[in-house]
């Protein structure tokens, strides 16, 4: 079977890239949790796994920049280096190099730049700076392990041992086959010291029946070694099968033989797999183990526990069967749930959405064509086909809908360096990770929220000092959250900081000749002022804010995404920015309408109710330009008027009341269609420009429809009619 070789490159990219997100949210979390061994643990397999994976594909400056990495982690995993800021802060700045260098990988680079060299040397610099403390014991070593459960596990006879304990039995036909007992001492020797012997002649018979060609000793051996227990296995080879063998590990080693365990590649399923893989047992005491559970077991029987086995054949600890058996869960469940998955390129996705697009146009023809034909049957088979086409198209969207909350997780890095570099203490809470939006719709977001949250934290948040004074707590709190609304998804941004200050914004704006000095702006028409371009009421520039560029492009951004955005301020208490975005920008649901001989879609998600105008109606609200509903002031938009369609009304009208937000506004228009699913065809760059429109599509005819874009309609109505209540209120007040 062939490898495509490009193709597990990119897969090692893209595993990479997210094991090293997932490190960066673990060394967050690590900061604020520094005894959190399973957090430690995280992060050490996360560079453990991208090490190994990189040298399968040659990549040695990755390979040798993480190896730096994992040695220092191992220290902290030790209880040599204890967990402190300066060191989560050197290990954030390796995950980013580490990040770079992967990126040099997908880009095709040969080598890294000279700048990133240049940084990798001073980080090489700073690591090496902690590598000089070193266990001088193994007792030190194990300090950080969990004695009190080993303790428990082994037995207190173990656990106040640090010498390797040889049990040895030869067998009687060891001298016959030219063997030397004695030999194998000296060869133990050669690789460690033996520090206690005992020979043991309990089964030497009496002088009568003794057999000068046989041996009939053994020994216990108390052993001082650096080598594994492989290794010193390896000295009893030749007699292994004539002999009884039991090689028990020190204290230090049990709990090394754990942590060995724990940090696994979860590619071994299997009980003696893995203490065979930590070094804790010898294939042939895994064979032996297994020879065993063979021969105890029924032949209708469940097998004997291998475990169980081992630890009676004096093979393994209890402790390390007890570790073996905990990861051995943990990997049945992580692969339990990566059974659920399955990896799909984007491109594909994106092609399976396009067709479903025109799946959709498809049905919608065939069922005009089925209606013009008066024919029952052929209607109810398009109608069972327009409704599996719609259960396709939601399906195919679900695809692409990921939650919103690992973009909200990548803020946790950027609000510790920006509270670091503006010397502020500010918590970031989030909220809503798990509400779920289309992938293209979250890729794009992510700027817009870097900025928001960057101006929050540098604008917004005051400094400790001016949190005391204001009687605040010194600690600042910025909020993320997300939830659905009516067919669309809402992101707030909070904070408790000082708020809009509504008064300088409208000086700003009129010195720069946005508002005249008379106007009496609203509130939320004062506070949309901050989006305007080169617009900004900071008194000094810092790195982050304050050159009146951004607010615009965030406006901008969110916009194209047909969103919109809402401003609450409170003075001295905080702001909130609301962002209401789409669900996808592929599909949605629609509602037709027509004026004269053109088509528009309402997305449905805005429409409230439909209200017939009557003649009495019809005559009043074009000259007032708005409907009394129900006793409720309604502004209206007339879509013949407004894009100057031409014709004469016809002799029915009706209004399509829409929201956004809190607002709401009415649509009038001649003729009410029904739903109909839209599939979204972006405009061209020359219509780009238009207000009121977000897209077109392709109704079931031919014919194009263009799709409204009611936040901008009725942010426009809105403003209408705050400057007509303007005008109004400073019309001089009649004499009596």
């Amino acid at each position: 079977m062939s490898i495509d070789l490009e193709q597990a490159l990119q897969t090692f990219i893209q595993e990479a890239r997210e094991l090293l997100q997932d490190m960066e949210q673990s060394l967050l979390r690590l900061e604020s949790a520094p005894g959190d061994r399973d957090i430690l643990g995280a992060i050490f397999r996360a560079a453990h796994t991208i090490k190994g994976s990189a040298g399968l594909f040659g990549l040695d400056a990755i390979v040798g920049f993480t190896h730096l990495v994992e040695d220092l982690l191992d220290q902290v995993r030790d209880g040599t280096l204890a967990i402190s800021d300066e060191l989560v802060e050197l290990l954030l700045e390796c995950g980013d190099h580490m990040q770079t260098l992967i990126e040099v990988v997908a880009e095709r680079g040969e080598q890294p730049d000279a700048s990133t060299l240049s940084r990798e040397n001073l980080l090489r610099q700073r690591l090496h700076a902690y590598q000089g403390a070193l266990p001088a014991t193994a007792d030190a070593a194990i300090a950080s392990y969990d004695s009190d459960r080993l303790t428990q596990v082994c037995g207190d006879d173990n656990a106040a041992s640090d010498l390797w304990h040889i049990s040895l039995r030869f067998g009687q036909e060891v001298l016959r086959n030219g063997m030397d007992p004695l030999s194998f001492l000296r060869y133990l020797n050669s690789q460690g010291d033996i520090v206690h012997i005992t020979t043991l002649a309990d089964g030497m018979p009496r002088a009568d029946a003794m057999d000068a060609e046989a041996c009939y000793l053994g020994f216990e051996i108390d052993y001082r070694s650096s080598a594994d227990k492989a290794t010193i296995a390896e000295a009893f080879d030749f007699v292994r099968d004539d002999c009884l063998i039991h090689i028990l590990p020190p204290h230090s080693k049990i709990a090394e033989y754990i942590e060995l365990i724990h940090n696994l590649p979860e590619d071994a399923t299997r009980l003696g797999e893995l203490l065979v893989g930590s070094g804790a047992l010898t294939p042939q005491e895994l064979e032996n183990g297994l020879r065993q559970q063979r021969a105890n077991s029924a032949p209708s029987g469940p097998a004997s526990p291998l475990g169980e086995i081992l630890v009676e054949q004096r093979a393994v600890e209890p402790a390390l069967v007890q570790a073996a058996l905990h990861k051995q869960g943990q990997i049945q469940e992580h692969r339990s749930k990566e059974n659920r998955y399955i990896r799909v390129q984007a491109d594909k996705l994106d092609q399976l959405i396009n067709l479903v697009g025109e799946l959709v146009i498809a049905g919608a023809g065939a069922s005009l064509i089925a209606r013009s034909c008066q024919n029952d049957a052929l209607q109810e088979s398009t109608a069972i086909v327009s409704g599996l086409v719609e259960e396709i198209r939601d399906s195919a969207l679900n695809l692409r809908m990921i939650p919103i909350g690992d973009t909200f997780n990548r803020f946790q890095r950027v609000v510790r360096d920006v509270t670091h570099e503006l010397n502020k203490d500010i918590e970031l809470l989030i909220t809503g990770g798990d509400t779920e939006l289309d992938k293209t719709v979250v890729e794009k977001i992510g700027d817009p929220l870097m900025h928001l949250l960057r101006n929050a934290m540098d604008h917004g948040i005051e400094s400790p000092q001016e949190r005391q004074a204001a009687g605040k707590p010194a600690k600042g709190r910025l909020s993320l959250n997300a939830y659905h609304d009516s067919g669309s998804i809402v992101i707030e941004i909070s904070d408790d900081g000082r708020g809009l200050d509504r008064q300088r914004i409208q000086q700003k704006a009129v010195e720069r000749g946005l508002l005249a000095a008379t106007a009496s702006p609203s509130e939320q028409e004062v506070y949309n002022l901050i989006f305007e371009p080169g617009f900004s009421t900071a008194t000094t520039v810092t790195n982050l804010s304050g050159r009146g560029v951004g607010m615009d492009v965030v406006k901008r951004n969110i916009t194209a995404l047909r969103g919109n955005l809402d401003l609450d301020s409170q003075p001295g208490q905080g702001m909130t920015v609301r962002i209401r975005l789409p669900l996808t920008l592929a599909i949605i649901d629609g509602f037709l309408v027509g004026v004269g001989q053109a088509s528009y879609v309402v997305p449905l998600e805005r429409v409230q109710e439909c209200v017939e105008l009557s003649g009495e109606d019809r005559r009043t609200t074009r000259e007032r330009g708005y409907l009394d509903l129900r006793g409720e002031v309604l502004p209206l938009v007339f879509l013949r008027d407004y894009f100057n369609t031409g014709g004469r009304p016809e002799r029915r009208e009706n209004v399509v009341v829409v929201h956004c937000g809190e607002h709401k506004a009415g649509v009038v228009v001649d003729e009410l269609q029904g739903e109909f699913q839209t599939v979204i065809k972006p405009l061209g760059k020359l219509f780009s420009a238009l207000r009121g429109i977000s897209g077109s599509t392709i109704l079931g005819n031919g014919a194009v429809a263009l799709i409204l874009d009611v936040p901008v309609l009725v942010q426009q109505i809105a403003q209408q009619e705050s400057r007509r209540s303007s005008a109004r209120a400073s019309l001089p007040v009649p004499a009596r």
